[in-house]
């Protein structure tokens, strides 16, 4: 059975190993070759990170494919992914380590078993790697079969507690891990490491020094208008520009939970199978659940409301319109 928490690897169908980007313009085709649409800002962040070897910190509202942007390094690169998905009470036996407890039992019954009275020689021989369980943070010190680092993606760090942030702080600044019983483990190549937080809470400074550090914010019209291009090419161009148009404005609003990049995708595939080429007001009602996730967001925008944004949506549409 698969912990949870633990290293999420690569299929058999993985990509051609490709070396690191040389400049910015690089990184930019790179992650459009994923199918990530990145301005410029956070193509130079993330180059200054592969190129220096140092942490990507991605901060932001959920839903802004901050996430992605692991899955889209381990992708176009060709290297393992390790994923570290954070919750609340994950520990060092969850995230770096643990012993094998049972089959250290069975080795000292043996042992006995045998005749075996060397105390000091069993226990160095159950402390072995041979019963160690290697979690994430420590699979991520290890290079892949092709010998290149993986990318190791630490996601949602601000669900966890405060106190297992001291656990990656050896991690973050020199790629290692310590083991009291072993020794210290360290990456013979730092892993290409990118970590991601919602805001929940704040992270601590110690984390965001050993990192670069990026804000990763909503799209403007222009750059949703491309990612929905990407991910969404059947979707008609005018039914796009109405969706993009509606999302924009309901961020305008004041709502508990403003809709993120990932919502707008999820609606515009849900009004495909819906058969919409065009947005209507019941379609909107009706849908909403798509794309707002709080029953008092919807509530307040279902309705006169949302019929008054799409009016004003299309309204402008028309205006610009050629």
């Amino acid at each position: 059975m698969t912990p949870f928490g633990s290293a999420q690897m690569r299929g058999p169908d993985t990509p051609m190993k490709q070396s690191l980007p040389d400049n910015v313009d690089a990184v930019m085709e790179l992650l459009a070759a994923g199918r990530y649409v990145a301005d410029r800002s956070l193509a130079t962040a993330l180059f200054l990170a592969l190129r220096l070897e140092r942490p990507l910190f991605l901060e932001g509202e959920a839903g802004v494919g901050k996430t992605e942007i692991g899955k889209v390094l381990s992708e176009a690169l060709g290297r393992r992914l390790i994923r570290l998905q954070c919750y609340e009470g994950l520990d060092v036996s969850s995230a770096v380590y643990e012993w094998n407890y049972s089959l250290q039992m069975i080795d000292i019954r043996i042992a006995e078993a045998t005749g075996e009275t060397d105390r000091e020689r069993i226990e160095k021989g159950i402390f072995s790697e041979r019963f160690l369980i290697k979690r994430p943070l420590l699979q991520a010190l290890e290079p892949d079969v092709s010998g290149l680092p993986p990318v190791l993606l630490i996601d949602e760090l601000d669900r966890t507690d405060e106190p297992f942030e001291a656990f990656l702080l050896e991690l973050l600044s020199d790629f290692q891990a310590t083991i009291p019983e072993i020794g210290t483990v360290k990456a013979p190549s730092p892993p290409i490491v990118v970590v991601t937080s919602n805001r929940t809470r704040e992270i601590h400074d110690a984390i965001k020094r050993r990192c670069f550090y990026f804000w990763v914010d909503y799209p403007d019209a222009a750059r949703e208008l491309e990612i929905l291009k990407v991910k969404v090419p059947g979707a008609a161009e005018e039914l796009s520009r109405q969706i993009v148009a509606f999302v924009q404005e309901l961020r305008n609003r004041d709502l508990f939970k403003l809709p993120g990049v990932a919502e707008t995708i999820d609606w515009t595939n849900a009004l495909i199978q819906l058969d919409k080429i065009d947005l209507d007001p019941d379609t909107v009602n009706s849908t909403l659940g798509v794309l707002l996730k709080y029953q008092d967001d919807i509530e307040k925008m279902r309705g006169s409301e949302a019929a008054r944004i799409l009016d004003e949506v299309k309204s402008q549409l028309a205006q610009i319109q050629p």
